[in-house]
């Protein structure tokens, strides 16, 4: 994913935020404390204009932690996202657009990173009685058959860590290569499950992991599997992600920490709710 897409892809990523008052970083220090966030309008499982997202419902709960109204500014995670978003003001106003931007790579370095609300991994995803069930591992999808492995393709976001992986093992000619980024506002990442993968246009897909497990559990017209990926020598799947705010911004930023701290158990379930693969923090993750 976009670690959005791919984090590479994934990775799907981008942030920044806060302006002026501790409290509500615009500012028009008058008005009501307001979590600005800026979200995809369609990049489920994270974010849409209708609220359904993780991305969404966290947000929602941080801003009620705070005792805070909230508002959106939406912008496709495209090139522009940052500087139509959170280094964009109002015409005819000092005040930003938004103030925080909800899913990020821990060590984004475009934005002051917060604590890592979650830490999770790329994963594979088939449709189930296509004669891969006996695949559970990386290590599994290598022991098939050669004439069958020979056969096989593989959906991958250019540019995420799944493409080092096939380099290392001589299984790049399998790959059926995806942009982590479209032009188009309309195609979201997902479609790589719920489309290509459901009808059969690929074998596998390869997909930063909350975007395999939501799709392949809300797939209409195909029983799918999201297996998560273990750790491979020299390739990097898993990744913490935060919340990013602007530099400078040390007061507003400590306060979306705080909240976040308040309210791990239920940021925790609702994630679980879309399917997130979760794994442990990492011990050297922290906020910047």
């Amino acid at each position: 994913m976009s670690t959005r897409t791919a984090l590479a892809a994934a990775c799907m990523f981008a942030a920044l935020a806060p302006g002026a008052s501790a409290q509500a970083p615009a500012t028009a220090a008058a008005a009501p404390p307001v979590l600005r966030v800026c979200q995809d309008p369609n990049n489920m499982p994270f974010s849409n204009r209708d609220l359904q997202g993780f991305e969404n419902k966290i947000a929602a709960l941080l801003a009620a932690d705070l005792g805070w109204q909230i508002a959106y500014t939406w912008y496709p995670q495209r090139m522009g996202f940052i500087r139509n978003t959170l280094r964009a003001k109002d015409p005819g106003s000092e005040q930003y657009k938004c103030d925080l931007v909800t899913g990020v790579a821990s060590g984004f370095d475009l934005g002051a990173t917060t604590q890592p609300y979650y830490r999770s991994t790329y994963a594979m995803a088939y449709v189930k009685g296509k004669g891969l069930d006996s695949v559970k591992t990386l290590d599994d999808l290598l022991k098939l058959p050669p004439a069958q492995l020979a056969r096989l393709r593989l959906g991958v976001f250019a540019g995420s860590p799944v493409t080092d992986w096939l380099l290392a093992h001589d299984l790049i000619e399998r790959m059926v290569p995806y942009q982590p980024q479209s032009g188009d506002p309309a195609e979201y990442p997902g479609e790589m499950v719920e489309k290509d993968l459901a009808k059969g246009a690929i074998d596998i897909a390869f997909l930063w992991g909350p975007i395999a497990g939501y799709f392949a559990s809300h797939a209409p017209t195909a029983a799918i599997v999201a297996l998560p990926l273990a750790p491979q020598p020299g390739v990097q799947f898993e990744f913490d992600i935060a919340m990013a705010t602007r530099f400078g911004e040390a007061a507003y930023k400590q306060k979306i920490d705080d909240a976040i701290t308040r309210n791990r158990v239920q940021i925790n379930a609702i994630l679980a709710q879309y399917g997130v693969p979760l794994l442990n923090p990492s011990p050297r993750s922290a906020a910047r």
